[in-house]
């Protein structure tokens, strides 16, 4: 204890390179211990070298704390980029170094409720365990699940405690204000102490006074403030001194420290797998992608499926046994993420999965190779690359609850697509006989396709991308919550949410149990509530999408509607934009889960069908399942998938000019699909207008033909809007260049 409480004093009691002296012998100290990485001994050593060269003392709102970053701008921030650089260096004048030191986690949880204590809380739901970044309030305030940590007492002396349950070298503190559509409350100014056993307190100085840091001006800024010497302790108090004139003293925060080594702690190995754990911006992703691809060429294949408003690519990486072609039989899966940018677990988790299919094939691990070898898989990281991008810029810490949630445009993707639901709902209103209405392959809305449509290129090359693929099974992955939710996402009726099931709710459900069941986050027992919605004890970690929130033109019903395809929505994890030094235990928390519903596409029932005479396959079949209200249809070779639990099933093949053909077909327990093929025979029509026409083909039914005009119009005006977006960005370049001279 003596020797903690000396390094507790020192940066007030001797001076700067007596400072620089001890620190470095702490850290050669480090070296010597095992679980602490490399690279933040290196920086902290290079921080400290730095502080003799401090005389100024600074916070800041939004500094990059990761030196991972590389740089990746638009093509319209580019000849910038000097600029910019330049400007932001005479703007700052003698800046602290950045550190490594990650969060203590208390906007990713791993801090605990017990850490965390106060002088004074307004009330059990402003309680200090409710003081964490970006934490989520409900509706309305006054429940057990506020935003912020808010004082009941407005005075100087009150306090919001961390304890980090070992010696920590603490380098900085964010604050964000209070998170509320009804109110405004936030700390503007704090101080910081530090504490080795919670009773003597050291107060961080700032040169001979003590340090009084810049705190918010608003309620979701991320603001954040360095240590100008950093501090050795067990316990770290922020202390507000000043607060909105018209509030409550309000904060959520985030502490930055690394933690100490000492004889009674290891830091375990989270996780076996050698995957490259880290952000990756735009650059770094491909150069990820192309280097799987490079170990593994005869099972990968990297393809794009359009671009971002600012003209970055869609990347997908294919995982197949024959890259680049629809195998007859074989069913084809997508992982979708990064809808929203700043979700990015989801984007993280993609990449991982691509090198761990790739080594483990390369092993021969029978699962993986079964899994290569019997589907075709698909993986976009990136939906909202744009969005990624600026989330990217800001860092885990300090881009926020929103920051590159939207596209470039300021879309929202998640109820980007055509809404098919209220389409397919008025017409059964209308009709009266409601089983002629369709319900499956659901053309898009004549306004959906006009050049002036609110629709986001990302979005219109997604569908582009369903058309083409006849996706079987997909997952669109988020994050900020733990649970997977299942369609219908929309209510009838607009109401503001009510369960909706789809006529295939059983299988939803399975399909989201499957993944939260084997999520090791998820299927824990002691998990503590993200927000302040109870999942896991009301709803076994899976709901009903409309019965969470109406989710209007969302993609998990739109691939229902529209596509053959089955869609559930996973949210990952309670924390959108974890520290990098978190994402191996992401990995851990969904490693099986990501390969266990995979696996999913093969339940239920597959086949072909043939043309009687021929022995072609039939395209656009229709298969129905009686008592099941939702209709599949054949790719194009005449082959199709039915996803289905287990069970005795009647089932009809009908086809444009052929006679229906029914059988009755058993789905067993394993997961593997029953074969249940058709050889359909022509209608006598059928055979009299192929004799009058010599063979020609004949037209497709009404529903097929409007289907596909209205992608085709999609798909025109979409190469319009991105001309035009080419044009303008080269017509500003010659304006930025003489800028730049």
């Amino acid at each position: 204890m003596a020797r903690l409480a000396l390094l507790v004093w020192f940066p007030v009691a001797i001076g700067a390179q007596v400072t620089s002296n001890l620190l470095s012998n702490e850290i050669k100290s480090m070296n010597k211990t095992e679980g602490m990485q490399r690279n933040v001994n290196a920086s902290l050593t290079n921080a400290f070298i730095d502080l003799n060269e401090i005389s100024d003392f600074k916070t800041t709102p939004a500094p990059v704390l990761n030196n991972t970053k590389t740089e990746t701008r638009t093509p319209q921030e580019q000849d910038k980029t000097s600029e910019d650089k330049a400007k932001s260096s005479g703007d700052a004048g003698a800046t602290l170094p950045d550190l490594t030191c990650p969060p203590l986690g208390l906007k990713s949880l791993r801090v605990k409720d017990s850490q965390l204590s106060a002088s004074s809380s307004e009330r059990v739901g402003l309680g200090p365990h409710r003081g964490r970044l970006n934490i989520q309030s409900g509706l309305d305030d006054g429940d057990q699940y506020d935003g912020a940590w808010c004082a009941s007492v407005k005075d100087k002396n009150q306090w919001l405690q961390v304890d980090a349950l070992r010696p920590t070298l603490f380098t900085a503190v964010i604050l964000q204000g209070r998170n509320s559509i009804w109110s405004y409350n936030w700390v503007e100014s704090y101080k910081v102490q530090i504490s080795n056993d919670s009773e003597t307190w050291t107060p961080c100085m700032n040169g001979s006074v003590e340090a009084v840091f810049k705190g918010n001006n608003d309620l979701e800024t991320p603001v954040l403030g360095r240590l100008p010497v950093p501090m050795v302790g067990q316990f770290l108090r922020i202390n507000p001194q000043s607060w909105y004139t018209n509030g409550s003293m309000c904060l959520r925060a985030e502490v930055l420290g690394c933690p100490l080594p000492g004889p009674y702690w290891r830091e375990a190995e989270v996780t076996t797998d050698r995957l490259d754990f880290r952000h990756h911006n735009y650059k770094e992703m491909r150069k990820l992608m192309k280097e799987v691809h490079d170990q593994c060429p005869d099972i990968t294949r990297i393809y794009t499926i359009g671009k971002s408003y600012t003209g970055l690519k869609l990347y997908v990486m294919e995982i197949s046994d024959n890259p680049g072609k629809h195998e007859l039989g074989e069913p084809e899966f997508r992982y979708v993420a990064g809808m929203h940018g700043n979700e990015v677990v989801g984007r993280e988790l993609v990449l991982n999965l691509m090198q761990y299919m790739c080594r483990e094939y390369k092993k021969n691990n029978e699962r993986i190779v079964r899994l290569v070898k019997l589907t075709r898989i698909h993986l976009l990281p990136s939906m909202n690359p744009d969005g990624y991008e600026i989330a990217y810029e800001k860092g885990s810490e300090l881009a926020g609850w929103a920051e590159g949630r939207y596209s470039y445009e300021y879309i929202d993707m998640n109820h980007n697509f055509a809404d098919l639901n209220n389409i397919m709902w008025d017409e059964k209103e209308l009709a009266v006989d409601k089983s002629k209405v369709s319900n499956h392959y659901i053309p898009l809305p004549e306004y959906y396709t006009w050049e002036n449509a609110t629709v986001a290129p990302e979005t219109r090359a997604v569908i582009s991308w369903m058309q083409a693929i006849p996706f079987v099974l997909s997952a669109n992955l988020h994050g900020g919550e733990l649970v997977v939710t299942y369609p219908y996402d929309c209510t009838r009726d607009w109401v503001p949410k009510e369960n909706t099931p789809t006529p295939d709710d059983d299988f939803f459900r399975w399909l989201a149990t499957v993944y939260a069941s084997s999520n090791r986050a998820m299927a824990d027992p002691d998990r503590r509530l993200c927000h302040y919605e109870d999942f896991q004890t009301h709803h076994n970690n899976i709901i009903n999408g409309a019965d969470w929130h109406t989710l209007p033109g969302s993609m998990n019903d739109f691939s229902y509607l529209h596509t053959n395809c089955f869609e559930v929505t996973v949210e990952l994890s309670c924390d959108k934009f974890p520290h990098e030094s978190e994402l191996p235990e992401e990995w851990e928390n969904n490693k099986e889960s990501l390969l266990v519903y995979m696996e999913q596409v093969h339940r239920g029932i597959k086949g072909l069908v043939r043309d009687r005479e021929t022995k072609t396959g039939i395209s656009d079949a229709v298969i129905k399942v009686r008592d099941l209200d939702h209709d599949v249809r054949s790719a194009a070779g005449g082959d199709f998938w039915r996803l289905l639990n287990p069970g005795e099933y009647v089932v009809t093949a009908w086809a444009e000019g052929y006679l229906p053909a029914t059988r009755k077909c058993q789905v067993g327990l394993e997961a593997r699909p029953t074969l249940c093929s058709f050889v359909l025979a022509k209608t006598p029509q059928q055979r009299a207008l192929e004799a009058r026409t010599k063979g020609r083909k004949t037209a497709k039914d009404l529903q097929l033909r409007l289907r596909d005009e209205q992608v085709r119009k999609l798909r025109a005006t979409t190469k319009l809007l991105n001309q035009r977006r080419m044009r303008q960005q080269m017509s500003s370049q010659p304006i930025r260049a003489q800028r730049k001279r």
